[in-house]
């Protein structure tokens, strides 16, 4: 069956959401769908263009105008849909609800393509809590629009639990891995002296990293028998690094909270060899998420790393390795951390096997186009 992946972005290569996107769309073909992804981009001119598998689709030209009609201009891929005989768009919302995506879904729903959209993170409206006036008016657009564009979709792909977004029926999946391109930890490290925590992220309030920095401000304000150290990895909110700078050197952390930035490749593998204990988010419940299925767990379970978070999770509630932390703005306790990494069993290869079966893109993705067949 023939599928066109739909983003409204470009790509980064070491960026998370970039590979998870590549990742979805190999799992797709392994499938047994015939699929191409469709993508925007700024070319090395200054050009705006849509892309389809890394070959100018259309190129809109220079300036606002061409800025504009990117947003709202879908002629060519309609006219690739219809010569190709594509059957199904796999759409990956950007909360861009607008007149122009709702006549374009109305009209390929009339040409017979069935259409299901994912919604990355649900709600999503709590996100832009700390956004500047410019994207709060793009939400509220989306606002507007975001309930009629939904009837226009098949289904709504979706990490939580819910089983309606927007009056339409949802496709409930996990956050997938591709274990080819994860390695595995390859060491447990001695932990009777120094512990390292690693929490890696394209950091944001909700990743809730300010209560790691609390909680270590405590630990070593009191008599302690271990050295305790937090690497935080990636770059982020133009809000949040800089307050997480903030807070180490108000409270003096500086030896012990390394903010390395972006790490990729070897250089972040080298900090999962060197981490005991994953930092996952700490947060959700900041911006309203109770359940979540987030790709962080299943990074750091795919490492072959315990972790720790806050928010509900049913693919690791219940794992051994995982420790749930408290859904509020409490210190995290360094010493609870500490007790647990004591008792955990840390082998790499036993936390990796566990989600091994069930969690791979692969899995995953079969869900999806299980239920896009059966709408044919």
């Amino acid at each position: 069956m023939k599928g066109l992946f739909i983003v409204f972005h470009g790509f980064a290569a070491h960026n998370g959401i970039s590979k998870k996107i590549f990742y979805q769309c190999d799992a797709l073909r392994r499938c047994g769908a015939e699929l191409r992804l469709c993508s925007l981009e700024v070319g090395t001119d200054g050009s705006h263009r849509r892309i389809l598998d890394g070959e100018t689709l259309e190129n809109f030209g220079h300036g606002l105008r061409a800025k504009l009609k990117k947003r709202f201009s879908y002629r060519s891929v309609t006219d690739y849909i219809r010569r190709e005989g594509v059957r199904f768009l796999y759409v990956r919302f950007d909360h861009n609800a607008n007149p122009a995506l709702i006549r374009w879904f109305a009209h390929l729903k009339k040409l017979g393509v069935r259409i299901v959209m994912e919604i990355p993170t649900f709600p999503y409206d709590p996100e832009y809590a700390r956004a500047s006036r410019k994207t709060k008016l793009v939400l509220s657009v989306d606002k507007c629009f975001r309930n009629a564009l939904a009837r226009q979709v098949d289904r709504i792909v979706t990490f939580s639990q819910y089983d309606t977004i927007f009056g339409r029926p949802t496709i409930r999946i996990s956050n997938g891995i591709d274990f080819a391109h994860i390695p595995l930890k390859t060491n447990v490290n001695d932990t009777s002296n120094t512990v390292h925590l690693l929490g890696v992220a394209d950091i944001h309030f909700w990743h809730g990293f300010d209560r790691v920095v609390a909680g270590l401000a405590d630990y070593y304000r009191r008599p302690h028998e271990k050295k305790v150290i937090f690497h935080i990895v990636g770059g982020g909110s133009r809000f949040t690094v800089p307050e997480l700078h903030e807070q180490v050197r108000e409270q003096g952390m500086e030896e012990r909270v390394v903010l390395h930035g972006p790490l990729w490749g070897e250089a972040l593998d080298r900090a999962f060899e060197e981490a005991d204990l994953g930092i996952a988010s700490l947060g959700r419940h900041r911006n309203g998420i109770t359940h979540i299925k987030t790709l962080k767990n299943r990074e750091y379970a795919a490492r072959g790393i315990p972790f720790v978070y806050s928010e509900n999770d049913s693919d690791f509630d219940a794992m051994p390795y995982v420790l749930k932390a408290p859904a509020d703005e409490s210190p995290i306790d360094i010493d609870a951390l500490l007790h647990f990494l004591d008792g955990v069993d840390r082998d790499p290869a036993h936390i990796r096997a566990s989600i091994e079966d069930t969690l791979s893109w692969d899995v995953q993705m079969r869900k999806v186009l299980d239920q896009i067949e059966r709408l044919e």
